[in-house]
């Protein structure tokens, strides 16, 4: 404030560690002259402050002078242009002294930057009417460094990624609270609800001008949600409440003495009495309900309160009232509050209101579709229990976890982009509500420009070809996402991340649609290695390049490690034994031959070797085969399906090996043409963890009927001329769908049937393509050349050279990650199959079951892995001991792929 020290008027500031001395002049210049001849000043001067007033000076007529330079001193880190910028003051400017504003205005800026511990600015010196200032500041303390106490070292390297605190940065208060703050968070979200942090600074007498910050952490106990106590509920049950909380749950336990603490609010005594009367042990939620005190399994629940999610989950139980109809449900109070074994209770008291009801339903506006299509669309009468979730989802304004056709669908996928419904409450007659569904239809909108960004590895017309939205298009809704599936199914993209933004343009009716990607590693490299299976040590190794890029094999600066970016398929698998097992597997796949149409090609070329243990090379059995096939989307019955046919050539030779017990060839040559027709429709939503859709196959695989040509009678022709040229029609059906339960929860059922015929009764079925039953399909002693494996958790292969086989699987999944980097999913699942050499014996009815539990893991590096635990029920045989769980149980394991 102003203070008049008889000499000079002075504004100080202090307590706030800044002061600012301003010497007025107002002499003339003779006075001015005079007092530096009394002082034997120079006609500089070293600052107004050492001089005298010679004559008196009028505080109330203040003099101007013109800014001609600023210095600051002081500052070590800072820019000096930078501050004298963030002051405001700029030399040319008038001053008026005493008591300028533009002075305080600067002070005022420089002192919020937060960067100072003191700013003074002074006068440095007077020539004529032209001023001189110095801005003197002294910087505040930076970060040396800091550290945690009472924590452990792994932890503290986990707050150090969590804390805002950046070395050689200005320590402020602030900086100070906000990472107290983070620490706090950072406990509390762990559980630790009663955390205490507090922090001390102190100098680095190792550098100037720095601080080392340390936090002293008083973690506590971890506190849980004791128990949930919700009061006010008469139209839903406390469970069913309790069910909406996701991220507020009580923790498990088991007593005979239940806290008898009532709610807060008041709540209602249990009575088995009740529960009798009302049938409740028929009921599996109220018995558990029933049991809640004694008993409360929830291991799979993490019980540590979060005030967060807890606000998040108030706002779901409302949402959930009001699915019941019940509109105006509010949460009338809540409260958290210590117990006494060092746990917290949650208590919540709620509203519930009025149940209503839907009453009429116009439609106004609607010129495109009739108001008796809009409502059935709608799905909602007259009389439905009032849902505003379920209108929302009808009118399609939020999205169909279900799937299903809602109204703003039907409009946006014939284009009308700038569509609009606004549901507007008429009346409300008692519990009654009626609506009036206002539409704006708009102009049908037409893609105008498609842009694809985050490509960084994969080419732009790999991304592009797989779109079903093209410029003068229409805009479809059902297109962009279609357009989405295909760009996740392609599998080098993090499905999760997948961006579909419209740019829509109403001045000209068009509409831009911005597609954006992240790419994630799509190569895969096959490790495997063990012993077992009576023959020693095996290995597999393999690589497979899932976007690879065979124009580019010659241009090095497109390898990554090898070329990438076309979009295309390279793989290559070698396996062996030593001796006794050699398989060598190489393919390529061009998914868009000739760049225009979805016309897949497919080289592969195989070798096969085996040979029992001690064979010296006089006993074994090989292959070498390759094939080529054309795969080409159909447009009819939709563009789901697809038609792949190819060709493919086996030669098998044997030499003292027993190919099938009671078929007497064990020497000679066979070869195996044949043609394979496959139609597939595959509408699944993702490649990795489906949550809807299906895959269903049809393959008709079959050689030429020589035979009929020659017109010999083969019944008694040796093996040797029977298996020459080796005939056969074989049909395979296999179908998965996949159906999401609840939230991620999904159900998997599948059936598999394959058949193998023959045209000649006297040749009879082909010893090779036949089905083997049962196992993983890898371990080392179920390799085999020339059959078809098809695994069944919890058995060992059963049917070694079957004709006919039957599969059915049910799955449930979970998954636990579905980040790029590793997505893993836990499953249960039952299994049923059985296969049988002719119809003969063919019984449907007749499978072998099991059981079990498994995991999942895919990681981009090593494809799929994969661990089963099986219990083969029908296994159970007393006359043999196999009656144990050590006898009926089985681990299967999976590498690379999941087996048939």
């Amino acid at each position: 404030m102003p203070v008049n020290t008889g000499e000079y008027t002075v504004v100080r500031r202090t307590g706030g560690l800044v002061r600012i001395y301003i010497l007025l002049v107002s002499l003339c210049m003779t006075g001015v002259l005079n007092a530096q001849a009394q002082l034997g000043g120079s006609g500089s001067g070293s600052g107004l402050g050492s001089y005298r007033q010679q004559q008196s000076a009028d505080p109330n007529r203040p003099k101007e002078y013109e800014l001609a330079g600023i210095t600051v001193s002081g500052a070590q880190y800072l820019d000096q242009d930078l501050l004298i910028s963030v002051s405001n003051l700029i030399v040319g400017q008038k001053i008026r002294l005493p008591n300028d504003e533009n002075i305080s205005k600067a002070v005022r800026a420089l002192w919020k930057q937060e960067l100072f511990s003191n700013i003074e600015i002074t006068v440095s010196k007077i020539i004529d009417d032209k001023i001189f200032l110095n801005i003197a500041v002294e910087e505040r303390p930076r970060l040396s460094k800091y550290n945690f106490k009472n924590i452990k070292t792994g932890e503290a390297k986990e707050l150090k990624n969590k804390m805002p605190l950046v070395t050689n940065k200005v320590v402020t208060d602030a900086t100070r609270k906000e990472a107290m703050e983070r620490i706090k968070k950072h406990y509390v979200d762990k559980g630790y609800g009663r955390v205490q942090v507090s922090v001390i600074e102190r100098k680095d007498t190792l550098a100037v001008n720095k601080v080392i910050l340390t936090f002293y952490i008083q973690k506590g106990v971890k506190t849980h949600i004791n128990q949930v106590n919700i009061a006010g509920a008469e139209n839903a049950t406390e469970a069913r409440l309790k069910r909406t909380l996701k991220g507020t749950k009580e923790m498990s336990h088991i007593t005979l003495h239940p806290d008898k603490a009532m709610n807060a609010y008041g709540s209602s005594k249990r009575s088995f009495g009740k529960y009798m009367r009302e049938f409740g042990f028929l009921s599996l939620s109220k018995t558990m309900d029933a049991l809640d005190p004694y008993f409360r399994f929830k291991f799979f629940a993490s019980s540590k309160f979060n005030q967060t999610k807890f606000e998040e989950d108030k706002q779901a139980l409302v949402a959930y009232y009001n699915t019941l109809g019940f509109r105006d449900a509010t949460i009338d109070a809540d409260t958290v509050y210590p117990v006494r074994n060092g746990n917290l209770n949650v208590d919540i008291k709620v509203r519930e209101g009025h149940k209503y009801y839907f009453g009429d339903i116009n439609w106004k506006g609607n010129t495109k579709y009739s108001s008796e299509v809009l409502a059935r669309v709608l799905g909602i009468k007259k009389g439905d229990v009032y849902n505003q979730a379920l209108l929302e989802t009808r009118m399609g304004r939020q999205l169909n976890p279900e799937g299903g056709e809602d109204v703003s669908s039907l409009y946006m996928d014939d284009g009308y982009l700038f569509f609009n419904i606004e549901p507007v409450e008429m009346s409300i007659v008692g519990d009654t509500i009626n609506y009036e569904m206002r539409i704006t239809e708009g102009a049908q909108a037409t893609i105008r420009e498609i842009g694809i960004s985050g490509n960084d590895r994969t080419n732009e017309h790999v991304i592009r070809r797989e779109l079903y939205t093209y410029p003068g298009d229409k805009f479809s809704r059902s297109a962009l996402i279609r357009s989405q599936r295909e760009i996740a199914n392609l599998g080098f993209f993090d499905q999760e991340k997948i961006g579909l933004q419209p740019k829509p343009h109403p001045e000209d009716g068009t509409v831009d649609i911005d597609y954006s990607v992240v790419e994630k590693s799509s190569d895969q490299l096959q490790l495997s290695a063990g012993f077992g299976g009576g023959v020693n040590f095996y290995g597999n190794i393999g690589i497979t390049f899932n976007n690879f890029s065979a124009r580019n094999i010659f241009r090095p600066k497109f390898w990554d490690p090898l070329p990438v970016g076309d979009g295309q398929k390279f793989s290559i698998t070698y396996a062996s034994n030593g001796p006794y097992y050699n398989a060598l597997t190489t393919s390529f796949t061009e998914p868009w031959l000739g760049g225009r149409r979805p016309n897949a090609l497919s080289a592969s070329l195989t070798f096969n070797r085996m040979a029992p243990q001690g064979a010296s090379g006089n006993t074994y059995l090989q292959m070498l085969g390759g094939g080529l096939s054309m795969g080409k989307r159909l447009s009819w019955p939709d563009n789901f399906f697809v038609f792949n046919y190819g060709l493919y050539f086996n030669n098998y030779k044997l030499k003292n090996y027993n190919l099938i017990q009671g078929v007497d060839f064990a020497n000679g040559t066979s070869n195996d043409l044949n043609v394979k027709l496959v139609l597939s429709r595959n509408s699944l939503d993702g490649p990795l963890y489906p949550r809807g859709g299906s895959n269903i196959a049809f393959t008709f695989q079959f050689t030429p009927p020589y035979s009929m040509f020659t017109g010999k009678d083969y019944t008694n022709e040796s093996t040797e001329k029977k298996y020459k040229w080796i005939e056969y029609h074989k049909y395979r059906f296999v179908a998965d769908w996949y159906q999401k339960v609840h939230g991620n929860l999904v159900l998997r059922l599948g059936v598999k049937y394959g058949f193998m015929g023959y045209y000649n009764q006297g040749l009879g079925y082909s010893p090779f393509g036949r089905y083997q039953l049962g196992g993983d399909g890898m371990t080392m002693g179920q390799f085999f050349i020339g059959k078809e494996i098809i695994s069944q958790r919890g058995y060992d292969p059963y049917a070694q050279a079957a004709t006919i086989f039957n599969k059915y699987v049910a799955e449930l999944r979970y998954p636990f990650s579905l980040s790029p980097t590793a997505t893993i999913y836990g499953l249960a699942f039952v299994d049923a199959a059985n296969a049988w050499n002719n119809f003969t014996e063919y019984n449907p009815l007749k499978l072998n079951r099991d059981a079990g539990v498994g995991i999942r893991v895919f990681l981009p590096m090593f494809g799929l892995l994969g661990l089963d635990y099986g219990v083969g029920f029908d296994k159970y045989d007393p006359t043999y001991g196999v009656t144990g769980l050590k006898s009926l149980a089985k681990f299967t394991f999976m590498l690379g792929f999941e087996p048939d």
